[in-house]
């Protein structure tokens, strides 16, 4: 398999190639730094390969699908562009059959989004079992390292000078239209987006993402424990998704614990009225990087856990 990553200097790209360079079964096509950007040299790198990745801002994305010519070439975008769109598969196997199935046969795939990634992975399996009416009225906030906004953001975070306020968490998309809101609400079928919070904080990475649940005001009034039997039940065979004891071992959850793997863990808490649910992982790996990887791998048909980190 011939696969090329447009957008290999990015963050996202840049630990997609980490998971791949050590790869037998593939070769990485790559273009000198002077032709990184050149049009010619990106649409004949993009349709000469069998699997492209895009790192790339929404547009850039758009623009490089519409170069692909070849249609043997398979896509898997990691930007937002493609994650509603029609024709294309939302790249979250563990979810159900349904999707793994539509990523394997698929030509078009698009990575979810981190904070989406967390929100969905505890959200999907209650509406679908029920236990969350769609029209449940949502809350959720996310914490995440500050690798997630990319580079300009590390070096603001990475700088020996920054300005104390970014020694803080700080609480962003306050205006409730963050770009990931549409996967959200599309994906697990819900009447209303949720209420979101993103909060970055000064760690390089790893994100915990919560949803937090009135049990009284759902149907059957289910407890914590009900919710975290229905959850493990769902992901039993999942082998990248876990779901932890009930409310966890620990008084508190680190939201960079699982920083530098590529799998999730939900953590559900609380009581017989007050439930959360927490999705544990890495922004850049289940959150980015690691699931493009993964999508590579099932659509390849080999291991899907072939170069990650668990």
């Amino acid at each position: 398999m011939k696969v090329y990553i447009d957008g290999s200097a990015g963050t996202t790209g840049l630990q997609i190639y980490e998971r791949l360079a050590g790869r037998r079964d593939l070769t990485l096509v790559t273009l000198p730094e002077a032709r990184r950007k050149d049009p010619a040299a990106r649409k004949d790198a993009l349709n000469s390969c069998d699997i492209a990745f895009l790192c790339l801002p929404d547009d850039a994305a758009r623009e490089a699908v519409s170069m692909i010519e070849n249609p043997t070439v398979r896509v898997i975008d990691a930007s937002t562009a493609h994650r509603t769109a029609e024709g294309w598969a939302y790249g979250f196997a563990e979810l159900d059959d349904g999707r793994r199935t539509a990523i394997e046969t698929g030509t078009r795939i698009a990575n979810p989004g981190c904070h989406a990634t967390g929100f969905i992975a505890s959200v999907y399996p209650l509406v679908k079992l029920g236990l969350v009416p769609a029209d449940t009225p949502l809350s959720c906030f996310s914490l995440t390292g500050y690798s997630g906004g990319g580079k300009r953001m590390i070096a603001d975070y990475e700088n020996p000078e920054k300005p104390v306020n970014l020694n803080a968490p700080r609480i962003y998309g306050l205006t409730q239209a963050h770009k990931h809101l549409p996967e959200m609400q599309k994906i697990c079928g819900l009447i209303r987006a949720p209420v979101f919070a993103p909060i970055v904080d000064d760690y390089y990475k790893g994100m915990a993402t919560t949803v937090t649940l009135h049990t009284d005001l759902l149907p059957g009034c289910p407890n914590a424990k009900k919710i975290r039997e229905a959850l493990d039940d769902w992901y039993q065979y999942q082998r990248l998704i876990n779901v932890a004891p009930l409310n966890w071992g620990t008084p508190m959850i680190d939201a960079n614990a699982f920083a530098g793997r590529d799998d999730l863990m939900l953590i559900v808490a609380g009581s017989d009225q007050r439930v959360t649910v927490t999705a544990l992982f890495d922004n850049l790996g289940k959150g980015a990087s690691g699931a493009a990887v993964q999508n590579m791998n099932i659509l390849m048909g080999v291991d899907e856990l072939t170069g990650l980190n668990v």
